[in-house]
């Protein structure tokens, strides 16, 4: 029984995707309903908490794209990305990732992308290589940044255990960047050159690729930006560096005595909150954006998906778990904790079925939890969330497609030989490789 429930939950997780966007949160609630009403399980508690933390961060964010900050940060970046052309395998990597890092969402880079395929056709550089690992850098990113949906939903999840912040960055930030940089590296080598490949060839002969023509110092000034895009800017860096800070010094954070003479300190998720939502209104009044654009942006948009996401998927996982646990005990607890890299396994395809980092974390970890996994082992395996890439119909991926003129980043005629495959599975397996090596050092 405890396994026809659980594959009702996967039949209405699947019914979401094929929905697409927040229909997968949508959908989840249905298979919630069957758990509830009619395998008789008792709900748990939404989790209201990782949903409040990631509204804030997600308000703070679309704030500074509103502002026109994002925006500014783009120009920052294609201005980098054409002083070093000829290293666009690198720098184009490095780029999606720290934009990640910092704005707490892979979507940023859609900005990006056109400009690095725009410079790799410049240079005589096969589109392919900068463009594919660029995407992964983006995604694995943020398993790596303080603010992040699915950052913020692994810090909910293993504060009570010990974890903190910082610690948990200092294991999957230098995992993820190092692997992506590993996988840039091999990228570099694949396919053949731009001007030897048969597609390259086919498109020029028939006319549908036009001569670009380099953007000019000038040109590149004179991008018009706007009054408090830079303001923006500074105040999001500051409330990120202020999270970590934070995170990192619990002394910093009150103290509170309550009636019966206890005392309790402001729970981290509290403060993520509480700084988020200052840095979004202090963005508001001192760049006097307009405040109904702060809800139409990309940035909120991909926001909100996440949120309705996670309300649908994880109350459901977390029912399921809650309402099985003596069950799954005894049939996984042995073998999961006699080789609990296995997890890793489930985290990375249950995040190919749902598309997104912080609801395969907040429905997959507690069952590493429940089982006795470490949480320093716990927090290796994180990067394996990001398993997005291994079907190509996700929108950075068919983004990345669609902007390479040239033809040579595309999906291969068995659909799974796409260009995205290569260096996402060389960067997953390195992220959680390298994950277990900095949490030995870390703890």
């Amino acid at each position: 029984m405890v396994w026809i429930q659980l594959l009702v939950v996967l039949i209405f997780l699947y019914l979401g995707v094929r929905l697409g966007g927040a229909g997968i949160g949508l959908a989840s609630g249905v298979g919630l309903a069957a758990l509830v009403f009619i395998f008789k399980l008792e709900p748990t508690s939404p989790p209201i908490d990782v949903m409040l933390m990631i509204l804030a961060v997600v308000c703070a964010a679309s704030a500074m794209q509103a502002a026109g900050g994002l925006d500014y940060l783009v120009n920052l970046a294609e201005r980098l990305l054409r002083s070093n052309p000829k290293q666009i395998t690198f720098l184009g990597p490095i780029v999606t990732y720290l934009f990640t890092f910092f704005a707490g969402t892979g979507h940023v880079a859609y900005s990006v992308l056109p400009v690095i395929a725009e410079v790799a056709r410049e240079t005589r550089i096969r589109p392919e290589r900068p463009l594919s690992i660029s995407v992964i850098a983006s995604q694995f990113a943020i398993t790596g940044g303080p603010i992040s949906a699915a950052m913020v939903a692994m810090l909910g999840m293993t504060e009570s255990m010990g974890m903190t912040l910082p610690k948990l960055m200092l294991i999957t930030a230098p995992s993820t960047f190092l692997a992506c940089m590993i996988a840039a590296f091999i990228c570099n080598h694949l396919g053949k050159e731009l001007e030897d490949d048969p597609e390259y060839q086919r498109r020029v002969a028939a006319g549908l690729i036009q001569p670009v023509k380099p953007k000019t110092a000038e040109e590149l000034a004179r991008v018009e930006v706007k009054p408090g895009a830079k303001t923006s800017v500074v105040i999001f860096l500051l409330a990120a560096i202020a999270v970590v800070v934070l995170g990192a010094v619990p002394s910093l954070r009150p103290t509170f005595v309550h009636a019966d003479g206890s005392t309790a300190t402001l729970q981290m998720w509290h403060a993520i909150c509480i700084v988020m939502l200052v840095a979004a209104t202090c963005i508001l009044w001192l760049t006097k954006c307009d405040v109904g654009s702060l809800v139409k942006g990309s940035v909120f948009q991909a926001g909100a998906n996440a949120l309705i996401a996670i309300f649908g998927i994880a109350w459901a996982g977390d029912t399921w778990f809650s309402g099985n646990s003596a069950v799954i005990n005894a049939q996984l607890g042995g073998v999961v904790q006699s080789a609990p890299w296995l997890l890793a396994i489930v985290l990375f395809f249950f995040s190919v079925l749902v598309n997104s980092q912080a609801a395969t974390a907040r429905a997959i970890m507690p069952l590493g939890i429940a089982l006795g996994i470490p949480v320093p082992f716990l927090a290796a395996m994180f990067p394996a969330v990001n398993g997005y890439f291994f079907l190509p119909n996700y929108g950075p991926i068919i983004a990345a497609i669609n902007f390479d003129s040239t033809g040579t980043t595309r999906i291969g005629k068995y659909v799974l030989n796409h260009s995205f495959m290569i260096p996402g599975l060389i960067a997953v397996v390195l992220s959680v490789a390298f994950g277990f090596l900095m949490q030995a050092i870390v703890f």
